[in-house]
């Protein structure tokens, strides 16, 4: 079996969800993986080792300002004429199955090829009814068309009564003694304005990612580090506690490492937005809309959160894409929902919603 793995390039969380795909299909010698980037320029990905031979295109991405989406901006730089090349010369016949993480380029390639194609991705959980804020009809359009695919199956921390799946978090245990530090990553907000919100509090140490960040250097109470895969998992293993955008990947292995976050989501970004809805409900997070010194000082002093299991194996996902019953997404869910445990404050606040039965 020959499969097109399309991945959205814009933020990490998903090449984040892709790289434990991918680690797992380096383990299997019945399938052969090909890997497709769109959405950020070819020099600016990093660490994708687990990708071999990957090919990457311009795509479209979301502009933001100062920690909010910018439509304007965003209508600005996609290149029409261009996707529409990339879409047409994306040559797929000799692919089985085009796999797509809200990528467009290769799902409106296969929709034109006529190649089956399946989406797992966090924004196919928004399909269904579950907990969302700020949708509007544009969102509706986005969620529709970016990246049409024939099946899709979301990926979201709880099923809400839907075919949704888990997502995979590897490497689950806490190792090491924990620091007193908080990780940062606040990748759509500028540089002065997180050191705004972190110098004041100079009792604290801060260890911020920022893709601005060309070399790192210190300065008072906040480490700056340019992005890099195994020292951001190294930090985030061992500190306190995260202050993070609304990204659903780092905030998965938050949850399942028991680390307390305090979530800023990036304005006017639907996924962000209901993410941070989602975690509060769950009692998970502490969101803070704006940046607020004084906000982050209160969420300091909380305890941290209890660990959410996830599933850490991708293989019954993978042996599902093999049989090719690719309309029978229920057992696939349910199977997978049974590996999964929630801390006794959460499973309170599910009793409201359907169980996958």
């Amino acid at each position: 079996m020959k499969i097109l793995y399309g991945i959205q390039g814009t933020g990490n969380g998903h090449i984040t969800r892709a790289r434990v795909m991918a680690n797992a299909f380096a383990k299997r010698d019945d399938i052969e993986v090909d890997y497709f980037f769109s959405g950020r320029p070819a020099d600016k990905y990093f660490d994708m080792q687990s990708f071999a031979d990957y090919q990457c295109r311009q795509g479209m991405s979301f502009v933001t300002q100062n920690g909010a989406i910018s439509n304007w901006q965003t209508f600005r730089q996609v290149k029409i004429g261009q996707l529409w090349r990339d879409i047409r010369q994306l040559d797929l016949s000799g692919y089985d199955l085009v796999i797509n993480d809200f990528e467009p380029i290769s799902a409106w390639a296969a929709r034109r090829q006529k190649i089956p194609s399946i989406s797992i991705s966090h924004q196919a959980a928004f399909m269904h009814a579950v907990p969302k804020q700020g949708e509007n009809y544009f969102n509706q359009l986005i969620l529709k068309y970016f990246a049409p695919t024939d099946i899709n199956l979301g990926v979201h921390w709880h099923h809400f009564g839907y075919d949704i799946l888990p997502p995979f978090i590897q490497n689950q245990q806490i190792e090491g003694i924990q620091s007193n530090s908080f990780l940062v990553y606040l990748p759509f907000e500028n540089l002065q304005s997180i050191k705004d919100l972190l110098e004041p509090l100079s009792e604290c140490e801060f260890i911020c990612f920022h893709p601005d960040i060309a070399e790192d250097f210190d300065e008072s109470n906040i480490h700056w580090r340019k992005p890099a895969t195994a020292g951001f998992h190294q930090v985030l293993r061992g500190c306190t506690g995260v202050i993070a955008n609304g990204g659903f990947e780092l905030s998965s292995e938050c949850l399942t490492l028991g680390k307390k976050l305090l979530i800023k989501p990036l304005m006017g970004q639907f996924e962000q937005l209901s993410n941070a809805l989602t975690l509060t409900q769950l009692g998970l997070c502490q969101r803070m809309d704006v940046m607020n010194t004084d906000e982050l000082d209160q969420w300091i002093s909380k305890p941290g959160n209890q660990r959410v299991r996830f599933p850490e194996d991708a293989n019954l996902l993978i042996d599902w894409l093999k049989a090719k019953n690719w309309q029978d997404t229920h057992s696939l869910c349910k199977t997978l929902w049974e590996q999964v445990t929630y801390p006794e404050s959460v499973q309170q606040q599910l009793i409201r919603y359907p169980a996958l039965v």
